[in-house]
C-alpha cells in the first residue's frame, strides 16, 4: 500500500510539473506575440479563421472523396487494385482533413480560455465601478456568441466520424475482397455515403456561417 501510495504521488507530481510547464510556455508564447503587436485577442481572431478555413477544406476533400467512391461504384468492369487505392488515398486525405480540423478547433478552445480567463482576472483592476460593469457585460456577450460558435464547429467535427466510418469499412472491404462482386457490393453503401456526406457539409455552412460572424462582431 506504501509503494503503491508513492507510485501515486510520483505520478500526481508529473502531472503537475506538465501542467506547470504548459502554463509557462503558454505564458511565454503570448509574451513573445505581445512584444510584435499581436495580442490573445489577435489571436483567437487567427484560429478561428483557420478553424474555419479548414472546415471548408474538409468539406471539399468530402465531395472529392464521394465522387471517387461513385465513379468506383458505377463501373462494371475496372482495375481492382487501381479502386482500391485510389479510394483508400482519398480515404486518408479526408482522414488527415478531419484530423487538421479537431487541431484548429482545439487551438482555437486554448487560446479562447486563455483570453477570457484574463479578461476575468483584469476586471478587479477597475477603479470605476460603471466602466468594469459594461467591460463585464461585454465579457459575457462575447463568451456567449463565442460558445455558439464553438457548438457549431463540434457540431461539425462530430458528423466527420460517421462519414470516415462508413468510408474506412468500405475501403477495407474492397481491400480484403478484390473481385468484381465487391465493387457491386458497393453500390447500396454509396446512398449511406452520400447522405451522411451531405449532412456534414450541412453542418459544416452552419459552423462557417457562425465563424464569420463570431470574427465580424469581435474585430
Amino acid at each position: 500500500m506504501v509503494k503503491k501510495s508513492k507510485l501515486s504521488l510520483v505520478f500526481l507530481g508529473t502531472i503537475i510539473c506538465c501542467a506547470c510547464l504548459l502554463t509557462a510556455c503558454s505564458s511565454t508564447y503570448y509574451s513573445a506575440m505581445e512584444k510584435v503587436g499581436k495580442h490573445k485577442r489577435d489571436i483567437m481572431v487567427d484560429r478561428v479563421e483557420g478553424a474555419r478555413d479548414s472546415q471548408a477544406e474538409a468539406q471539399e476533400q468530402f465531395k472529392s472523396a464521394l465522387e471517387q467512391f461513385d465513379s468506383v461504384v458505377k463501373l462494371e468492369e475496372t482495375d481492382l487494385k487501381k479502386a482500391y487505392d485510389s479510394l483508400n488515398k482519398e480515404y486518408e486525405k479526408s482522414d488527415a482533413a478531419a484530423s487538421k480540423v479537431s487541431d484548429r478547433i482545439d487551438a482555437v478552445e486554448s487560446v479562447a480560455e486563455d483570453l477570457f480567463d484574463e479578461w476575468e482576472d483584469e476586471l478587479e483592476q477597475y477603479q470605476s465601478k460603471e466602466l468594469r460593469n459594461s467591460s463585464k457585460e461585454q465579457l459575457r456577450s462575447t463568451e456567449s456568441r463565442y460558445k455558439e460558435m464553438l457548438a457549431s464547429m463540434h457540431q461539425a467535427e462530430a458528423s466527420m466520424e460517421p462519414v470516415l466510418k462508413i468510408f474506412r469499412d468500405n475501403v477495407l472491404f474492397l481491400k480484403h475482397n478484390l473481385n468484381a462482386q465487391a465493387i457491386g457490393s458497393l453500390q447500396g453503401e454509396f446512398t449511406n455515403l452520400k447522405g451522411e456526406i451531405d449532412s456534414l457539409i450541412r453542418k459544416m455552412n452552419t459552423a462557417i456561417e457562425s465563424s464569420n460572424k463570431f470574427i465580424a462582431d469581435i474585430k
